[in-house]
């Protein structure tokens, strides 16, 4: 049993009694939350829920600690609360093996907790978690790391900044369409195909094509037209899904009809290797091999790879089929979801078949497909100890304590440097919201209608200050605005706005982004009221945003001219104004090696707050990913 008389002796006995009642939310097991329970349990912790939807795999085992070879395959979330009141029986553990941006984890359920510490490895993830902690209230400590790159901080709203106020653009490797479609010559060519255009056509919503050049030129119009066509062709094939011969018709279709379409053309395989037909018959006899367990590091063999087809395929389309039609979404792949994991590598690697191109094992394939970095286990720790310092400090009330931390790497005299948590980005798209939460009896019942008009009724004491042309968005959907009232009538269930969802409501009439937009986080009625929201007496007071004036207007300053939020200093550099943070010139140096360390890793995701001696800067290639 853990002895807390040394915390007592650090923080004190109120905060040590702070810390055994206060309950935590830690979402993410793997490589860091491995790390974060161990030490949430070992430092008085008591009240601990841990989310994950992953499981235990193999390559998880050379960092992971808290799991062994016997636990491979079960649930990484409920095995690590296991382990951790193995150390401490007096720990009040729980966990959930689900995705924690499902619609029943709403703000009632995030409201719940004292803290939430995020040890994710998904951007998607981290940005809801963020925008759900927002909208419940509650403190976040955020984490990541990236090889021996690692960093920590807080997100308290309206106090600091929170994970999107810097901008975080995703530098993603493009492909010209060409190769990707006709002449693939490596194994990243095909994974590109099956994630971004055959699994996007098929299951998603719309068609991914970020990771290919898809800007019209001359040069690959002809390319973009048969690329449309196909993708009509496929958009066909999708009215069999659930079918038996669904995975025939899509292998036929990408393996068969249009090699044979390339074979015709002879003058492309002048100087190139032609591909070849693969036979669905053939490759679809019954070989002994149990595609719902492939060996993910294994390279299969041709038969196996058309099993893995098959088997993700219909699992894909049962899936499909079973999603709620109101919504218009589709699938999302995600390298932690074994049916899109395996639909991507099966076709992949059947088109590396075909071109005469290395294969790669499902592992493998999970790398290339979702840019990870190898997770160092020692970087890891770091991060999970320096993330419990800071709950610590937060639970009890000190916030003005925290710091954002960063973990470096190279020839310095220190590896861990730290700075002030910054303030909010006046200009941040989440957290410059007003968060409250609407409370509905039946969403069945209730219309869009129907809370536009409570809306539009309230208090003047409660006014959303919103005017009254409103517009309602969700998501990237339009629900409401005042030329576009189809959906006044629907009621909410049909518009997929239900228990957990979110509906922003802006101003028509905000020209100069003055008007503060309110975010209503739907929720379970606690009332015989149809309708009622809460949250107007924790809403933040925001300020005016500043006057933005053009770069050749003039200045006082003959150096500098103001141009937004920033200041643009006689040598070119964009430099944030903050008179209030404490600056070291170390930072400049660790900052110019982080940068040059990412460049050398060419990191997709990672987001590195930094200072350059007395000016803030902002150093972005994005959030930063792990392999769990």
């Amino acid at each position: 049993m853990r002895d807390t008389s040394q915390l007592a002796k650090i923080f004190g006995d109120h905060t040590v009694a702070q810390l055994s009642s206060a309950r935590v939310l830690v979402v993410g097991a793997g490589g860091i939350g491995c790390e974060l329970l161990k030490n949430l349990a070992m430092s008085g912790f008591h009240s601990i829920h841990s989310i994950d939807l992953d499981h235990i795999d193999l390559s998880n085992l050379n960092r992971q600690f808290l799991f062994q070879r016997r636990h491979i395959k079960l649930s990484k979330s409920q095995v690590a609360t296991a382990a951790i009141t193995r150390f401490n029986p007096r720990v009040r553990a729980s966990a959930e093996q689900a995705n924690i941006t499902n619609t029943q984890y709403d703000v009632d359920w995030f409201a719940q907790f004292d803290i939430v510490l995020n040890a994710l490895d998904n951007l998607e993830a981290r940005r809801h978690v963020n925008t759900m902690c927002l909208a419940a209230r509650v403190p976040l400590v955020e984490s990541g790391t990236a090889g021996y790159l690692g960093q920590v901080t807080v997100i308290k709203g309206a106090k600091t900044e929170c994970f999107e106020c810097q901008p975080k653009p995703v530098e993603r490797k493009t492909y010209p369409v060409c190769t990707i479609r006709s002449t693939p010559t490596t194994p990243i060519h095909c994974i590109v195909w099956a994630k971004d255009y055959l699994f996007a056509q098929l299951f998603a919503e719309s068609s991914d094509e970020g990771a290919m050049d898809v800007e019209e030129t001359a040069e690959n119009s002809d390319e973009l037209s048969a690329l449309r066509e196909e993708s009509r062709a496929l958009a066909k094939l999708a009215g069999a899904m659930g079918t038996q011969d669904f995975a025939r018709l899509v292998f036929d279709k990408v393996f068969d009809e249009d090699v044979e379409r390339l074979l015709s053309m002879k003058d492309m395989w002048v100087q190139r290797r032609p591909p070849t037909v693969l036979d669905f018959a053939a490759l679809s006899e019954h070989t002994g091999f149990d595609p719902a367990h492939p060996d993910d590091h294994a390279v299969l063999e041709p038969k196996e790879w058309c099993a893995l087809f098959v088997h993700s395929a219909e699992r894909l389309a049962q899936r499909r089929l079973a999603m709620d039609q109101s919504t218009q979404s589709g699938l999302v792949f995600d390298k932690d979801d074994d049916d899109t994991l395996h639909f991507v590598a099966a076709t992949a690697n059947l088109r590396s078949l075909a071109f005469g191109i290395e294969q790669k094992s499902i592992f493998a394939t999970k790398a290339m497909a979702g840019n990870i970095i190898p997770a160092i286990a020692t970087t890891n720790a770091i991060v999970a100890g320096m993330m419990v310092m800071q709950a610590i400090l937060v639970l009890a009330q000190r916030i003005p304590e925290c710091h954002t931390s960063y973990v470096t790497y190279g020839k310095r005299a220190r590896c861990i440097i730290k700075e002030p948590l910054a303030e909010p980005n006046p200009r941040c798209p989440v957290c410059r919201r007003r968060y409250l939460t609407l409370r509905v009896r039946d969403c069945a019942q209730t219309t869009l209608g129907d809370v536009l008009d409570f809306v539009k009724g309230l208090d003047s004491d409660r006014d959303l200050q919103l005017g009254d042309d409103i517009s309602v968005v969700e998501g990237t959907r339009m629900l409401y605005d005042p030329d576009f009232d189809d959906n006044l009538s629907k009621p909410l269930y049909e518009l997929g706005i239900v228990s957990g969802k979110m509906i922003m409501l802006t101003s028509e009439d905000d020209d100069d982004g003055s008007i503060v937009p309110v975010v209503l986080s739907i929720a379970a009625a606690k009332s015989q009221d149809s309708l009622a929201i809460e949250g107007f007496e924790s809403v933040p007071i925001f300020a005016p945003l500043p006057q933005l004036v053009s770069a050749d207007a003039e200045s006082d300053d003959e150096d500098d001219v103001i141009t937004d939020d920033f200041v643009v200093d006689d040598s070119g550099a964009i430099v944030l104004e903050d008179d209030d943070v404490v600056t070291s010139p170390m930072i400049a140096s660790a900052v110019s090696s982080i940068s040059e360390e990412l460049s050398k890793r060419k990191l997709d995701e990672i987001s590195v707050i930094s200072q350059d001696d007395t000016k803030r800067r902002a150093v972005s290639d994005d959030d930063i990913e792990v392999l769990d």
